[in-house]
């Protein structure tokens, strides 16, 4: 069994930012050689999420205004008397999960129609990381 890692980065200039990291996780597993298994994709910050999903932009609107009705940025959090002000952005990475696990098959991501991978930034503006785990044969 072959095991591949590799780390993705990103820098997003706004606050809250869905992208879509599809190709980036393609190149990834093209690059492991691994034919038939899995990949696993993780956001490695507690303020981020990876979650599949169409990438069609009036559904991120609605990510964006579903969250923010939900969990508002502007609420009070116990989190934020630390001196953070990103109390919602950590409730909103446990609502949009932490990870994907997609199957691989032939060398190439094994998909049902209109899924794509994305990364959801919920407190941007600084330097993060995804991790791309490939395992299989």
């Amino acid at each position: 069994m072959k095991s591949y890692r590799e780390e993705l980065w990103f820098h997003t200039q706004s606050r809250r930012e869905y992208v879509n990291i599809t190709p980036q996780v393609e190149r990834v597993v093209e690059q492991s050689g691994v034919q038939e298994g899995l990949v696993l994709v993780n956001a490695m910050h507690i303020t981020a999420s990876v979650y599949i999903n169409d990438d069609e932009q009036g559904l991120l609107q609605d990510y964006e205004h579903f969250l923010e009705r939900l969990i508002p940025h502007a609420a009070d959090y116990q989190h934020n008397l630390t001196g953070e002000d990103n109390g919602d952005a950590h409730i909103k990475r446990q609502i949009m999960g932490r990870e994907v696990v997609v199957a691989i098959t032939n060398g190439a991501l094994d998909f049902g129609p209109w899924e794509q991978i994305f990364y959801a930034e919920f407190d941007g503006g600084r330097r993060k990381r995804v991790l791309v785990k490939v395992i299989g044969e």
